[in-house]
């Protein structure tokens, strides 16, 4: 068992707490989307990024001074967003860091596949931007099944803990004979499962975190979760979504 989960565009330098132990699986591939970014005018990178001046300059700058080997966190302390903070691996056991090494990836527009403990520099790209590189007009073309083929070497079952712009990195190439199993984290309006931004990160974070905790081997674990008011929902779910429901018993 596979667990998916997205990048956060908030990141930090942490080069004390823990080691990183590996550079990225598909690192060669990063370095020739690093030097496209490198070579990239001011105003082209902050189109492509969609940010203000501040956070442009931060990360043209970023560019400038880092490169993909030196320096490095591990990724599962490089990432701040909400998913990352309420999954808390500041506060992991060695048996949960041991569990996320071994279960848990991170899907990266720049790097594409990540584990844990996989060294890496603060950049931000998104997987839905455009760019152009190696004759393709995005990153989903340049990437294509690379990631996913992966994966599937790695297990036969995936949990998607993603959002829809990188789980689709993987779902579109899913193997026959193979589970792809999505978490949708709701509540029931009007006879429709809504989904909140900010609720379904933090539900992600905890998901990750109490499947670390308990150890789980198998996806059914999943249904034991009841954090942050969420439960799990039979009645709405199947064997590729386990839907569950805020206020749900």
């Amino acid at each position: 068992m596979r667990l998916i989960i997205s990048p956060a565009k908030k990141m930090k330098v942490d080069t004390d707490t823990l080691p990183w132990e590996s550079l990225p699986i598909f690192i060669d591939k990063a370095e020739i989307l690093y030097e496209k970014l490198r070579s990239m005018p001011y105003e082209e990178l902050k189109k492509l990024w969609k940010c203000n001046d501040q956070i442009a300059a931060l990360n043209a700058e970023r560019l400038k001074t880092y490169d993909l080997r030196t320096n490095l966190t591990p990724a599962i302390l490089a990432y701040e967003g909400i998913q990352y903070r309420y999954m808390a691996p500041g506060v992991f056991t060695s048996d949960a860091f041991r569990y996320v090494q071994e279960h848990l990836r991170i899907l990266s527009g720049l790097y594409g596949l990540l584990r844990p403990f996989d060294g890496v520099i603060p950049y931000r790209l998104e997987m839905q931007a455009k760019l152009n590189i190696c004759k393709t007009k995005d990153l989903y073309g340049y990437w294509g099944r690379t990631i996913a083929d992966q994966l599937y070497c790695e297990t036969d079952c995936i949990v998607n803990l993603a959002s829809k712009e990188y789980s689709s990195c993987v779902s579109r190439w899913q193997k026959p004979g193979t589970r792809f199993i999505t978490c949708v984290f709701g509540e029931e309006q009007d006879g429709k499962i809504v989904e909140k931004g900010t609720l379904c990160k933090m539900a992600r974070g905890e998901m990750v975190r109490y499947l670390a905790e308990i150890q789980a081997g198998e996806p059914e674990a999943m249904q034991g979760f009841s954090r942050l008011n969420y439960a799990f929902s039979a009645e709405h779910s199947d064997p590729s979504t386990y839907v569950f429901l805020l206020g749900g018993t």
